[in-house]
């Protein structure tokens, strides 16, 4: 392909937040390591490297490293940039789209290392479908949000029943119709096993998912 001629290029690697970027993690080494091997592989030497830890979703003319590489771009003959996977450039489809029209009509090329077919803009299949994987990358950085607002929300509520403290049996709703059953059971003169085992039969719901004798004897005592 076209980029495969270039003998030089420019190396970027973003994540989305410092952590990522520790020593422990391996998004950077990970990314690294993909970008060197497409460039091995077409003859390409690597001659500098742009980091950043920035979300995926923000505008690239508002990253740090990414101005910095535009600016090296136009000043040292560079006409490469190589990333691992177009979402390490943006999570947002629009902005994909924009930094690959903005290097392009500017003499740059931008690759994918791990999906390099699809910088061919000429074949419209090659380019729909880059469009698809960016939508589906701007998708999953979406779900991501929503699984960590939620996450971050039951978080919030366990810490909430921490501080008020566990609830007696009878505060929430149906337990006090619970422990009224219970108290007909054990006025018949039946024992707490058989009392446990009636309460399941009848699928009233206990907290700990099945009723025990301990558990009937608890209740009984804590509202005698």
């Amino acid at each position: 392909m076209e980029a495969a001629i270039h003998t030089r290029a420019f190396g970027y690697i973003r994540v989305s937040s410092a952590g990522q970027a520790a020593e422990d993690r391996d998004g950077f080494k990970r990314q690294e390591a993909a970008i060197q091997k497409w460039a091995k592989a077409h003859n390409v030497r690597i001659v500098r490297w742009f980091r950043e830890s920035i979300s995926g979703t923000t505008n690239p003319l508002e990253r740090p490293a990414f101005q910095e590489m535009l600016t090296a771009l136009h000043s040292n003959g560079v006409k490469l940039v190589i990333c691992e996977k177009y979402d390490r450039v943006a999570r947002d489809s629009m902005w994909i789209e924009w930094a690959i029209r903005h290097l392009r009509d500017n003499g740059f090329s931008l690759v994918s290392a791990s999906e390099p077919e699809l910088a061919d803009d000429s074949d419209p299949h090659r380019k729909a479908m880059r469009g698809m994987i960016s939508i589906f990358a701007e998708l999953e950085k979406s779900a991501l949000v929503l699984k960590l607002r939620a996450a971050r929300q039951r978080a919030q509520a366990n810490r909430k029943d921490y501080r008020e403290g566990r609830k007696p049996f009878g505060a929430r709703p149906g337990e006090q119709e619970t422990i009224a059953r219970i108290r007909e059971l054990r006025a018949e003169g039946l024992a707490y096993d058989t009392i446990a085992e009636s309460l399941n039969t009848e699928n009233i719901p206990a907290r700990a998912g099945r009723w025990h004798a301990t558990s009937v004897s608890r209740v009984l005592k804590a509202n005698s």
